[in-house]
Parts: structure tokens; sequence; C-alpha cells
């Protein structure tokens, strides 16, 4: 949701995305739930349209927030917060996410524009590489062979996994191969129907 971008908020931003540092095409980006220019962010264009859910998180252009989410404006920590959760499934992000220390009021508007956002977003489907939704129970196959690190083995293509247990992260799906428990990323996996 775009905002006014006043002459005080560039100023503050130094004229840039106060997300990646990007200088061309800046708008203002509201951050639910207010208004006003305490609840807006500088950003570029390629950051509005993933922020905004417009195109999908690019997880490489989101190593910015390691320094985005240190500044002193809580609309770019809030902004910073969410976007990690949403890139929980990186490791990076998770370990940072770990790091990050706001405020009591700054975590509580952070989490409660996560929960809007989820609402409209309606709940997660976890969807296998052809798109079939999954559900816990399911069974599925393996279509690649899947190195398991620490666990010293390869998990082999077409590998049946009984009794799958869905996550946080729509991305991957808890089962056992070989007696261990691993998580599995739903691209390399195909439900048995």
């Amino acid at each position: 949701m775009s905002a006014p971008l006043t002459p005080a908020l560039l100023d503050r931003a130094a004229h840039a995305c106060e997300l990646c540092g990007a200088t061309d095409g800046l708008a203002g980006l509201a951050v639910p739930p207010g208004d006003g220019a305490d609840h807006t962010v500088v950003a570029c264009p390629t950051c509005v349209a993933q922020v905004e859910g417009g195109s999908a998180l690019d997880a490489k252009h989101w190593f910015c927030l390691q320094d985005a989410i240190w500044k002193d404006v809580p609309s770019v920590q809030v902004v910073g917060w969410r976007l990690l959760k949403r890139l929980g499934g990186e490791t990076w992000a998770a370990d940072l996410l770990d790091q990050v220390f706001l405020e009591d009021d700054v975590m509580a508007w952070a989490q409660a524009g996560l929960v809007a956002e989820e609402a409209d977003a309606g709940p997660t489907r976890v969807l296998d590489s052809n798109g079939v939704e999954l559900k816990d129970g399911d069974s599925v196959t393996l279509i690649k062979d899947l190195d398991v690190k620490g666990a010293g083995f390869t998990a082999k293509r077409g590998t049946l996994v009984k009794g799958i247990r869905l996550g946080d992260v729509a991305e991957h799906v808890e089962g056992r191969v070989n007696g261990t428990a691993i998580y599995l990323k739903t691209a390399f996996l195909k439900k048995v129907v």
C-alpha cells in the first residue's frame, strides 16, 4: 500500500531505500496497522513489489535485511521482521530473526500486521512438485536423490516417505527416511495417490 513520500521521509532515509539502499524510483510504503510518516518506509520498486506480494520473495535480494533490521526506525524494523518471518525457510533469515530484539511496542506492531497479512492470504497450502496439495499423513516419493546432511546417507529417488507432517514453512515437510526424521523440500516430492 503506497503512502505519501514527504521531504522529511526522504531526508530520514538519506534519499535511498531504507531496506536495500537503492536510490531509483523511491516511494512511500505504508506499514499497517496505522498511518502517517511514522508508519511509512521509503522503498524502491523492487522492495515494494515483494513486500506487497506482487512478486515472489527473492531471498538473495533480502540479504540487505542483515543491515536494515538494525536501523533505529521502527517502521523499517517492523517490515524487516515480517520479511524475515516470510523467509523462515532460509537458514540465514532464521538465524538473523533469532538475533533480532524489538521493543515490546514495535514487536506488537510487527506481529499485528503479520496476523492481518496471514488472514488476508487465507490458509497456506503446501504443494508437491506437481502442484498437488499435501496434507498431514500423506505419503510421497522423492523425485531426486537427496544428500541428507548430518545423517551420512543419500535418500534415493523413488524412496517412499509415509505419514509426512506439515510444518510452519510451506516449502518443507517432515518425514522419516531410513528411520531418520528429516525435513524435505516439497519441490523434490511427488504425492502418492
